[in-house]
């Protein structure tokens, strides 16, 4: 199927677009546009693999012929999903909910072909955060752009400032986890003698 078919993500997400470069992945991007489920009571896998499944059978609407690869990435603590903030005052909100607490980050990936292929898969990520003061959240707002991340925070960038540890994939928390991706693209020849 890879000599054939062309994979198309549907996603306008750098760091997305990063990771899969990094795999030596040829794709194209077409992001989905789409209104996501953002409730913030729901089931985090099931809104992350909801979303991810929104993007991807969208983007194959426009183009049939394609492997449409569908992502979205969720934080959720203590029973609510943290979405993208939205604005300044909300980064802070979830960065002060966040601290010193641990909580999971779920990415849901779907990819959907016309001719079979219909993957929805959600991982998990443990993280915990250091316990953090208002001047530490101001100061690390200044240095990270909170307003495009799940959660409000990048694990990329001046994570130290924030994290304690992780357990899982470290590309989950990125927002593609490119471990499952890769079992999920070899059988359809995408990744060569991966």
């Amino acid at each position: 199927m890879g000599d054939t078919k062309t994979l198309v993500l549907a996603s306008a997400s750098p760091r997305r677009k990063q990771l899969l470069e990094k795999m030596g992945i040829a794709f194209t991007l077409c992001p989905a546009d789409v209104q996501e489920n953002n409730d913030t009571s729901a089931d985090p896998e099931a809104i992350a693999m909801e979303n991810a499944r929104l993007k991807a059978a969208a983007v194959l609407a426009e183009k049939p012929d394609a492997l449409v690869l569908g992502s979205d990435t969720v934080v959720a603590l203590e029973g609510e999903v943290l979405h993208k903030p939205q604005d300044l005052e909300d980064a802070y909100r979830m960065l002060t909910k966040l601290s010193g607490k641990r909580h999971t980050v779920y990415s849901g990936i779907c990819l959907l072909s016309n001719d079979g292929v219909d993957e929805c898969h959600c991982v998990g990520t443990q993280v915990r955060f250091k316990p953090l003061t208002h001047e530490q959240i101001k100061r690390y707002c200044t240095l990270v752009d909170p307003l495009d991340r799940a959660g409000a925070y990048s694990i990329e960038d001046h994570s130290e400032l924030i994290l304690d540890q992780y357990e899982g994939s470290y590309t989950n928390i990125v927002g593609l986890p490119t471990e499952l991706l890769a079992e999920l693209l070899a059988p359809l020849g995408f990744l060569g003698t991966a």
